[in-house]
């Protein structure tokens, strides 16, 4: 099973900028997408479902904001929608579908870059997500997390570390998360089989010619539970895909 993260940034600009044809050309087994930007009566599904995908979304109550999605090949057993903690729900952060013990879930961390008052709500969310995902590996122990976690773990995830140690994204507290993440059961899939490759981002800013210059940061990430260990068999960034500020990144597993 291959399984796609890609933060689009708004899906129906990207569909402008000819995401059917990626998607048609790619076909993964599962796309798990962040930032629709839509509500899902704005979302034309007819060409995903002509390419054999089942649509599921999860969409912010503010229109024209947040919001996660999922197509999938396969029809899911279940489809769960949100995560019961009210704040997040509201702002369309998390989708899950569950394939026989698999469970695969689309995450849209907030970011903290627009004030203080943003970034604490950013370390509320990655507490109570934390919590929420130990108690659902109780049940659910096969899980796939895949999205944007605005968070670069390590300095070799961000092009420059130097001058960012005060940025919201590479703060010492939010990549002290992610290092707590990982060792609760969690393997961040990329860096398990790529080793300690530099300079693979997965977003750049719009501003300054980033992407051309290829200073980066990498935020998106496929974090597989520690049960799904043996059956990763790979992992991958696709920077050539330039739907978005983001690019894909996607993790393959046996079934």
């Amino acid at each position: 099973m291959q399984i796609y993260s890609y933060n689009l940034n708004g899906i129906r600009s990207a569909l402008r900028k000819d995401l059917i044809g990626w998607l048609q050309e790619n076909q993964p087994d599962v796309l798990l997408i962040q930032e629709t930007k839509a509500q899902a009566e704005q979302i034309d599904e007819t060409e995903f479902q002509a390419l054999g995908y089942h649509c599921y979304w999860h969409s912010a109550e503010k229109k024209g904001y947040s919001g996660v999605g999922i197509l999938s090949k396969r029809e899911p057993d279940h489809v769960e929608v949100g995560c019961g903690i009210d704040y997040i729900d509201r702002e369309g952060r998390i989708l899950r579908a569950d394939f026989g013990d698999l469970s695969i879930m689309s995450v849209y961390v907030p970011s903290g870059s627009s004030g203080d008052e943003r970034q604490a709500l950013k370390m509320q969310f990655l507490s109570d997500f934390q919590d929420y995902c130990g108690d659902l590996l109780k049940s659910r122990p096969h899980l796939v997390i895949g999205g944007d976690f605005n968070i670069c773990h390590t300095e070799i995830d961000i092009h420059n570390p130097k001058n960012n140690q005060k940025t919201s994204g590479f703060l010492p507290e939010e990549r002290e998360w992610v290092s707590g993440f990982l060792a609760s059961g969690f393997i961040d899939s990329f860096r398990e089989h790529q080793g300690e490759v530099l300079d693979r981002y997965s977003w750049w800013s719009y501003r300054a010619n980033a992407r051309a210059n290829n200073k980066g940061w990498r935020i998106d990430y496929n974090m597989c539970s520690a049960a799904l260990k043996d059956r990763i068999q790979g992992a991958e960034i696709w920077p050539e895909a330039r739907h978005s500020d983001h690019c894909p990144v996607s993790v393959d597993l046996a079934e």
